[in-house]
């Protein structure tokens, strides 16, 4: 559900407000859409191949994206960025991003049974409990496997739910991101309104779990100061609050959902549910609760640290260099 200043994905046209593309904005809404004509339309096994191919030179020129992410892999395995465990490591990492893009292009077209069939979902009952007794469920994910599919899965077992998403550049870009999503039977939310404001989507998000209805939010990165400190990994960073706020005040469930790639298909594990402490004011319950978001995801991504899509700095010990000037 969009408010007033937000029409259908599509449906607005430049205004004289809307300042024009830049070249560099152009190209990327321009590569993008080649990717969902051609991805969409090659078979898959070349596509594959087209994408694990583009995956591999990515890594081979270790550009900036590369490293972090190999400097994030390092801190999951506790080894030395430079071991070349850590490098093949971020290998199948780079492929793992690049088969999400690749299938996320393709799964307008995807069928129903494909989905289905080709998915694993221990501790998926428990979403579909929560939901039919009307109590609603909250699922908090890091960023891994395929969360597009998932979300196709979810609704196609008869579950659509709600989400939010951040504004993308450029605009039509953004737009075309939440027409796709939104085509899959999925409620997105912009995150932020035009310019950067609230787009009061907690609010929204209350109501359909008050409904009993079923939210999932991505949560192990939110570096502003509103982002709930936690111990991940031997260090500290922030994690999105809106999860476990969102369990507080609304009786919902608060379900940890783990995602990785399984051969040709995928993986869906639902942890048990994080309950809310019976003591503390909401700031030190919404704390606690955090943390043990961040302590499964910690064990799911353990677990699938190939299937981890974190190619930016995570840590706050990793923030420094770029207050300092360094790269």
């Amino acid at each position: 559900m969009k408010g007033a200043d937000e029409p259908s994905p599509g449906s607005r046209g430049r205004t004289s407000r809307e300042a024009p593309m830049s070249l560099g904005d152009r190209l990327v809404a321009a590569a993008y859409s080649v990717g969902w004509v051609v991805a969409g339309r090659a078979p898959e096994r070349l596509a594959a191949w087209v994408f694990r191919v583009l995956a591999d030179l990515l890594w081979s020129r270790r550009g900036k994206s590369v490293l972090r992410l190999e400097s994030n892999l390092a801190r999951v395995i506790g080894a030395d960025p430079s071991d070349a465990a850590v490098r093949e490591l971020s290998r199948a990492g780079m492929r793992s991003y690049f088969r999400y893009w690749m299938e996320a292009f393709r799964l307008p077209s995807m069928s129903r049974e494909r989905i289905l069939s080709g998915t694993v979902a221990p501790g998926g009952q428990a979403i579909f409990d929560n939901v039919d007794s009307g109590r609603g469920a909250v699922m908090a994910l890091p960023h891994m496997g395929n969360w597009d599919m998932a979300g196709a899965w979810l609704v196609h077992k008869g579950y659509p739910f709600t989400t939010v998403m951040e504004r993308l550049k450029p605009e039509s870009l953004y737009e075309r991101f939440m027409a796709y999503r939104e085509n899959l039977g999925m409620e997105v939310l912009p995150l932020t309104a035009r310019g950067g404001g609230s787009a009061m989507a907690f609010g929204t998000l209350a109501k359909r779990l008050r409904a009993g209805r079923a939210v999932c939010l991505p949560a192990e990165r939110d570096l502003t100061d509103s982002g709930v400190e936690v111990d991940f990994f031997g260090a500290r960073t922030r994690m999105a609050p809106g999860p476990a706020l969102l369990a507080v005040q609304t009786g919902a469930a608060l379900l940890p959902a783990i995602l990785w790639f399984e051969g040709d298909g995928w993986g869906i594990r639902i942890h048990e549910e994080i309950p809310v402490p019976a003591e503390g004011t909401r700031q030190e319950k919404v704390a606690a609760m955090t943390q043990s978001l961040a302590e499964a995801f910690e064990k799911g991504i353990s677990e699938h640290p190939e299937d981890w899509h974190m190619l930016q700095r995570l840590w706050l010990e990793d923030l420094q260099p770029r207050h300092t000037g360094t790269p």
